[in-house]
Parts: C-alpha cells; sequence; structure tokens
C-alpha cells in the first residue's frame, strides 16, 4: 500500500505544447540535436505544469513520443515502417490508426525508449515527486502490427512482444525507477468478449521479472483516439479475474461514465490501491474543486483513503493544454481539502 491517503497522480501522457505539435509535423526540416533540444523543452514545460498543480506523482507527459520515429514502433525491427491506414477520412476514429506490416523476427535490439525517456524526466525533475514511467503493455502494443506466416493472429504477436516489453520493465527498474505503469487499456476494451484469464496471464507473464521490486500500476480505460472511446464501457466484465494482476494499483477510468460501477472498487480496495478518474479527458467542462471534492467523497464510501488515489481518467495528450492545466489543479485542491476533513 502507498503511504499517502488520496494520492494525486497522473496516467502518463500530457499535451504537446502548441510549437512542439508545429514541429513534430516538420521533423525532416530540424537536425538532430534540434529534436533533441524540442524533446528536453517539452518535457520541461510538463514538468513546470505538474509541479504548478501540486502532483504527488509526474511523468514526463510522453512528450518525446513525437511521431513514428520517435514511438515504440520505430525502436521494432521486423516491421514494414510504412504505415498503412485503413480510412483517413470522415468522423475521427480507432480505424483511423495506423497499422504497420509485420516482415520478420520481431525485436527490439533499442529497448523501446522508456529508459530514456525515464532518465531524462529524472535529470530534469526537481527533488519531491514520485517520477513514475509508463510502459505499453504487449497486447495493447500488437493492435497495430498486422499478422504475417510467423505471427498469424494477435496471439501469437503478443507473446512475442512479451519478452520486449518485459526487458524495458527490468532495465527501468534497475536504473533506479520506483513506479511503473503498465498500459494495458486494449484489454479492458476487449475484456467483455475474450478470455479474461487469458489476459491476467499475457500480464503477469509481463511484469513478473520486477514484481514487488517497484510499484506497479495498470490503468484500464476504454480508449481515448481524438476524444472517443472505443470499448464496450463496463468494467463488470473485467472482474474479478482482473483482481489476479500483480500490481499495486489498479486505475479505472470513472468521471467520462459519470461514476457507473463505483461500488465495484470496494473489491479492489480489499485487495490493492485503487486510482479513480476523478476528471473527464474527453470533456471541456472544467470540473470545479467542489465536483471533485463530491466525487473523491463518493469513491470513499467504497475504498478507504490510505488505498485511493485519484487521477484524470485517461492521459491528457487529447486535451488542449489550458483544460489540463486547470483540471489538475483543481483536482490536487479538492484532495487537500478532503485529507483535511478525514
Amino acid at each position: 500500500m502507498k503511504d499517502l491517503p488520496i494520492r494525486t497522480t497522473v496516467i502518463g501522457s500530457y499535451p504537446f505544447p502548441a510549437w512542439l505539435e508545429f514541429a513534430s509535423q516538420h521533423l525532416p526540416e530540424f537536425g538532430e540535436e534540434d529534436i533533441k533540444e524540442m524533446q528536453e523543452d517539452a518535457v520541461n514545460a510538463a514538468i513546470n505544469d505538474q509541479m504548478q498543480a501540486g502532483l504527488d506523482v509526474i511523468t514526463d507527459g510522453e512528450q518525446s513520443r513525437l511521431d513514428f520515429n520517435l514511438s515504440f514502433y520505430g525502436y521494432l525491427d521486423g516491421i514494414d515502417p510504412k504505415v498503412q491506414i485503413g480510412r483517413k477520412w470522415g468522423p475521427p476514429a480507432h480505424d483511423q490508426r495506423g497499422k504497420y506490416q509485420i516482415i520478420g523476427d520481431l525485436s527490439a535490439p533499442r529497448g523501446l525508449g522508456v529508459l530514456e525517456e525515464f532518465e531524462r524526466l529524472r535529470r530534469l525533475a526537481p527533488a519531491g515527486p514520485t517520477l513514475k514511467a509508463s510502459v505499453p503493455g504487449p497486447f495493447t502494443l500488437s493492435g497495430r502490427l498486422i499478422p504475417d506466416k510467423q505471427y498469424p493472429d494477435r496471439t501469437a504477436i503478443t507473446q512475442a512482444l512479451i519478452p520486449i516489453v518485459r526487458r524495458e520493465l527490468e532495465d527501468l527498474v534497475a536504473a533506479g525507477c520506483q513506479e511503473i505503469t503498465v498500459d494495458e487499456p486494449s484489454m479492458s476494451c476487449y475484456a467483455f468478449k475474450s478470455d479474461t484469464r487469458q489476459f491476467v496471464n499475457i500480464f503477469n507473464s509481463t511484469i513478473e521479472p520486477v514484481v514487488n521490486r517497484c510499484r506497479l500500476s495498470t490503468h484500464l480505460c476504454f480508449g481515448n483516439y481524438k476524444g472517443h472511446p472505443v470499448g464496450y464501457r463496463r468494467i463488470a466484465p473485467m472482474f474479478p479475474e482482473f483482481l489476479d494482476f500483480q500490481v499495486d494499483e489498479i486505475h479505472l477510468e470513472m468521471a467520462n461514465r459519470e461514476f457507473a460501477e463505483i461500488e465495484l472498487i470496494a473489491e479492489i480496495s480489499n485487495r490493492k490501491d485503487v486510482a479513480i478518474g476523478v476528471v473527464d479527458v474527453k470533456s471541456y467542462y472544467i470540473e470545479t474543486v467542489e465536483d471533485i471534492v463530491e466525487r473523491i467523497k463518493l469513491c470513499l464510501k467504497f475504498a478507504q483513503p490510505d488505498t485511493l488515489s485519484i487521477a484524470p481518467d485517461c492521459g491528457l495528450s487529447q486535451t488542449a493544454r489550458w483544460a489540463a492545466r486547470q483540471k489538475l489543479k483543481n483536482m490536487v485542491e479538492a484532495a487537500k481539502q478532503v485529507r483535511e476533513q478525514i
């Protein structure tokens, strides 16, 4: 269990500064050192916003995950680097995300880049907050890879990715990272129609080398592509099987779902810490401090303060920066007020 009651945390991503959005679309015009400078400046901006909000846990905002060449798929060997997009026009949805054809043995000889991100965060962050790294789980990572003869389906692809993600986790712990989120939103999106026990086995196999060596969490949501969910938005199909994830904390999207099924967090709180999304990253309604105080108190009907953390529903990368800033500030202030009352 964590020491701080009603800890304030984030999932991983944070909005890019406007200049970084522009630069990421024009990378060929920049040199290697220019890009490194941009990444460091953007991480500093994300750190500053999170520190100004007063969060207990911060990340690098995933500011260096600019595009294909600097994202996880850019680190994988055995795939065709040319992205394939099935639908380019019309209303935004998950079927507009690019996929990559597998053409050989899947490997990541340079790792997935998260270790480099964490080391940069540790160098730039001030003393005080806990520093968290976010790593994609192998099932979620497999979703954008097109099978071939060697890896004929998503299960085979996932199995090939497990040792790659596992090594990244081991490298992070060896470097001194004390808190890691293994992000598997695809598992929560598919839980209603899939073998949840198989998901548990995949997840635990991935994290096995680092269990009890750092604080581990997982984030379960229903997708957030340009503000749109993709999955069947019920958490009941995940449980009780997902309680067997060998993590310290499970994070659930709640604000966007109007706190439906909130009573189910009692099951989690009896065995693990639970982090609840109390601000909606898909909405531009800025939750007031009073709103969030009420939501925290609702959570406390089903979880003890020392097992509860609060966070945004998902990463904030799809939310305008001005809104993300204010949502985080109000969230931290609400947590402070409730702590003073308990």
